[in-house]
């Protein structure tokens, strides 16, 4: 029976420098109740967004497992043991939109507000940036990736949209190839990551997906994904490369598009179930604007989530549809009767022994055929 830990409210957390630092929580972890599920409410936000919907998963080197919540803290659990962090605890944001793990074993969290770390039992929220990129180091696999300071548009030091790269726990800001824009720049508020091949990174927007390897950004906007007239500016919500060098950009509206490896080329295709049929259609050039399934259901147009399991099949996670599987012909969509009883689909993960997990209302993890609730 896993039990639930959480630090005391009286724990002195670090709040300020750098995540360089190591030393031990000063006070214990008391002992909670012992629930058999994770201690998120699932109950719909002001937006229709489930306060404690998971949106972020991670497993550690050691083997535990992270998994973040939408406006509910983190939780971790070991296979014995539940440790959760909120706000109360000292975690500087309860959006916990990505987990990541660097070298050291230390673990980050890009929150709605902010980047958070836990060094060893020590929660710190990160202060420390330069702004100043003057000398433009090459992309490593190790380096972590973190929105902009604000859940919308930029901050004040960061004067316009752009991407943190952290490496040995230093961030430092890359802005975006555009101009500076007044105001917000909500339209390039940083909304996922994916890492490729050959140590590139993507980055999705709300309005374009930028690619950064040592030559520099390239940009993948409206006009590049092959929108058409009247379908308005893409609202894109994650990217993903797959094994194949392919990447997959997730609209929120707009549905799922495909672009080959060769970014100078022009081959942006769609996918979308033909009607009354599980048959996928990849168009040239033919963005998806709404996925028609057999029943009439729009379910397959708000794309919050994509990933990749062992057999190199592509999983789509989306609000109000389900996850859908597609194998490269077929697309084959899972919802409550096949174990998957949330509809929202915000995070999928592969994890170490390469079992696919996937986050919402509930944490779900699938054995090839079903889904198991987990918690």
């Amino acid at each position: 029976m896993p039990h639930l830990f959480r630090f005391p409210l009286f724990l002195t957390l670090a709040l300020l420098g750098s995540c360089a630092s190591d030393r031990p929580a000063s006070d214990p972890m008391r002992l909670g109740v012992s629930p058999t599920l994770l201690p998120f409410t699932y109950e719909k936000g002001p937006h229709g967004m489930y306060n404690g919907g998971v949106r972020s998963i991670l497993q550690d080197r050691s083997g535990a497992y992270w998994f973040g919540s939408h406006l509910e803290g983190v939780c971790r659990f070991d296979g014995t043991r539940m440790q959760c962090f909120t706000t109360a605890d000292g975690l500087g944001d309860n959006q916990v939109r990505s987990i990541q793990e660097d070298s050291r074993g230390r673990v980050w969290f890009d929150l709605g507000v902010g980047i958070g770390c836990l060094s060893g039992e020590t929660l710190v929220t990160q202060a420390e940036r330069h702004y100043e990129p003057t000398v433009q180091r090459p992309i490593d696999a190790q380096d972590l990736w973190f929105k902009g300071n604000e859940s919308v548009g930029f901050s004040e030091d960061e004067q316009q949209a752009g991407v943190y790269r952290c490496r040995d726990g230093v961030l430092t800001f890359l802005p975006f190839p555009l101009p500076v824009l007044k105001g917000t720049s909500s339209g390039y508020s940083v909304t996922g990551y994916a890492k490729g091949k050959g140590g590139r990174v993507w980055i999705a927007t709300y309005n374009a997906v930028f690619g950064l390897d040592n030559t520099g950004f390239t940009m993948i906007d409206g006009d590049r994904m092959g929108l058409r007239e009247g379908e308005g500016a893409p609202h894109v919500r994650c990217v993903f490369e797959d094994s194949a060098g392919r990447v997959w950009i997730g609209n929120n509206g707009v549905g799922v598009l495909v672009v080959d490896g060769d970014l100078d080329g022009e081959g942006t295709t769609s996918l979308t179930p033909a009607r009354g049929t599980g048959e996928a259609l990849l168009r040239m050039a033919a963005p998806l604007v709404a996925s028609e399934t057999s029943d009439g259901g729009r379910s397959l147009q708000r794309v919050f989530s994509i990933g990749e399991d062992r057999d190199h099949n592509i999983w789509i996670g989306t609000i109000g549809g389900g996850a859908w599987r597609f194998d490269g012909h077929t697309l084959t969509q899972f919802t409550a009767k096949d174990g998957l009883t949330t509809a929202d689909v915000m995070a999928i993960y592969q994890d170490r022994s390469g079992d696919l997990w996937l986050g919402g209302n509930g944490v779900f993890r699938f054995d090839g055929a079903r889904f198991e609730r987990v918690h």
